[in-house]
């Protein structure tokens, strides 16, 4: 559109009506020329004018081109603002992060004894939902209703949305109950609540129980699986609904391959994608970020790679996800060449950014790379160092055999450290074998966090490892006691868009009598190799026979096994597991490499390990 320009001559030559004014505003993309036309009104008289100063208002208030202060002080000129003034200069502030002006205009009107309509409440109440004003909410429900507009279904969809979303979900239903007509955002309301507070079988049935359904529906749905860590029922929602001829939007698409990254359900991750190019869809930042961490997490990075080059704006978040994906491979070199070409093309890098990159540098093993990075973030970056970056530089000094290096960063932290620090010292004291530190690391862990299972078992363990029995059987004792329960392992396996779950010693599988057969077969293999397994992790009341049972049994290999059966030779077996792989199914997946000629990617809490021909990519040290 071309500009407009309001020169002297024709001020003086054509007195612009106020119809033609109004086309001007109309016609109106910038706050310069905008102003140009406030100044001819105030000249003209028009400035009294009330429909084109509320066309003033609407263009000022616009998130995109507008300016909220003009806005204001126009406003403030107007003698008796009318109620689409006030409704406008409300919505103005709700949709620009300014909800507190939104309220106090609100109050205004109030005092002022100016009309309200049923375009008030919708953006007032949108103010309380940012703010989580609860108390306001209820004030303004009760406006609602006094004012007339009680059964008015977008000043009732509005309080709905506010109720449901802020934690008062029962206030919520309440009012969907009373709703003498509702419309698909008054159920979409209302599925989006009860997935925020977890409840998701009632928001389920509610979504089951709607009339029609549209694209928002199912995305939040979706979203609200993914946030409820129920990612293998994501998956199958998302299944259905692409049955049912719903075409997904880009929010549905992200959750949805988030539950892939999750799950390392890559074959769905690679469907997911294809849709995306046959629909024809723009990979935006968000979209791009999610799909090069998906590649990244089911252990595509090559990938990942491609997809990263082909996304137009290449944001921070962007970069972050590939350097993060190089270093839970254990590629740190190249994440430091990544992190090096992201600030060549401008990009700064964030405080996300340097906990992927110190994770890179601690998975492998770049001591003098990371502490030059840690350092950089206060004094190039001007940043101060979080909890995390502290928590990398433990792990990272920990790995490397720094341990009393490690043990006085913690001491020296500003902050208080937390079990996630003091946890990456006590498993570096673990794999270094420091057993004395190892007591006094996991002594404070247990009163650091003694929900945590995990920490009494790592305790336990470093006991064992000393041969102190007593104590390691004590550890456990002290857990039981407490009632804190151990988050059971778990390995999930990706075969032709099913995900197909393991539990340690699971039997519920439609196939477990052919996956115990093939896997006493695979023990007899790994026998004649020399194989012995490594029972001394198992700190349990039982015979050696009874543990090399119970480790026989480990989800891991459960899942391999699976992945023998059931893919053709030479075919890569992707597995990823919810606790660290233990010490003895690390050894295996080496050997059954090796054995059976085929390359394992196996991504647990942490960390990938690639292995082949009887080697991880790890070097035994995780």
């Amino acid at each position: 559109m071309s500009s407009i320009t309001l020169t002297p001559t024709k001020q003086l030559n054509l007195e612009p009506t106020a119809t033609q004014t109004l086309s001007l505003l109309e016609r109106c993309s910038k706050m310069e020329e905008l102003k140009q036309i406030h100044a001819q009104m105030v000249k003209t008289g028009h400035i009294a004018d009330t429909i084109l100063v509320s066309r003033i208002l609407t263009f000022c208030v616009s998130p995109n081109y507008g300016n909220l202060e003009y806005a204001q002080m126009v406003f403030d000129r107007v003698n008796r603002p009318n109620t689409f003034m006030y409704n406008t200069m409300i919505k103005g502030y709700s949709e620009n992060n300014e909800p507190e002006k939104a309220l106090l205009l609100y109050q205004q009107m109030l005092y002022l004894s100016v009309p309200l309509n049923s375009y008030t409440f919708p953006f007032l109440l949108k103010a309380c939902s940012s703010l989580s004003a609860m108390e306001e909410t209820k004030q303004i429900h009760g406006h609602v209703i006094k004012s007339g507009f009680g059964s008015e279904v977008y000043a009732t969809n509005s309080l709905l949305h506010v109720y449901a979303t802020s934690g008062s979900i029962e206030s919520a239903r309440l009012l969907f109950d009373k709703v003498p007509e509702r419309d698909i955002v008054s159920w979409n309301s209302m599925i989006d609540g009860y997935t925020k507070c977890g409840e998701m079988e009632i928001a389920y049935q509610f979504f089951k129980d709607m009339p029609a359904k549209n694209v928002i529906t199912w995305t939040t749905m979706i979203s609200g699986y993914v946030g409820a860590g129920m990612y293998k029922e994501a998956l199958s929602l998302f299944h259905e609904m692409q049955i049912q001829g719903v075409k997904p939007d880009n929010v549905a698409l992200a959750s949805t391959l988030s539950a892939c990254s999750y799950l390392g359900a890559l074959d769905q991750g690679r469907w997911i994608h294809a849709d995306i190019d046959r629909l024809g869809l723009e990979i935006d930042p968000v979209l791009g970020c999610v799909l090069v961490d998906m590649y990244a997490k089911c252990g595509d990075m090559e990938e990942a790679i491609e997809v990263f080059k082909k996304v137009k704006k290449k944001e921070v978040s962007l970069w972050t996800a590939l350097i993060s994906g190089f270093g839970i491979h254990g590629r740190g070199r190249e994440a430091l060449d990544w992190f090096e070409n992201m600030q060549i093309v401008g990009i700064k890098p964030n405080h996300v950014t340097f906990t992927a990159i110190l994770t890179a540098c601690s998975y492998s093993g770049l001591v003098d790379e990371g502490k030059s990075l840690f350092d950089s973030i206060s004094r190039v970056h001007k940043l101060t160092p979080k909890i995390e970056h502290y928590g990398c530089m433990v792990d990272l000094l920990g790995r490397s055999g720094f341990l009393k290096e490690a043990k006085k960063m913690i001491e020296n932290m500003p902050v208080r450290p937390n079990a996630v620090v003091w946890g990456a010292l006590l498993n570096a004291c673990r794999m270094h074998g420091d057993v004395e530190l190892g007591k006094e690391i996991g002594k404070i862990l247990i009163e650091e966090d003694p929900d945590h299972g995990g920490r009494y078992i790592h305790l336990a363990s470093i006991h064992a490892a000393a041969g102190d029995w007593d104590q390691a059987v004590a550890a456990r004792r002290q857990m039981r006691e407490r009632g804190v329960s151990k988050l059971p392992g778990c390995s999930a396996i990706s075969l032709n868009g099913v995900v197909h779950e393991f539990l340690a010693g699971d039997k519920s599988h439609p196939q477990a009598a052919e996956i115990y057969h093939m896997w006493a077969s695979i023990a007899e293999r790994l026998k004649k190799e020399g194989y012995e397994p490594a029972l001394q992790e198992l700190v349990l009341d039982l015979e050696d026979e009874a543990k090399e049972m119970a480790i026989n049994q480990h989800s891991e290999k459960l899942a391999i096994t699976f992945g023998l059966l059931r893919t053709k030779p030479g075919t890569t077996i992707r597995i990823v597991k919810n606790l660290r792989v233990c010490e003895d199914c690390h050894t295996v997946a080496k050997l059954i490499s090796k054995i059976y000629g085929r390359d394992i990617v196996m991504r647990d809490r942490t960390r990938f390990h690639h292995f082949k021909d009887g080697k991880c990519t790890c070097g035994d040290k995780w």
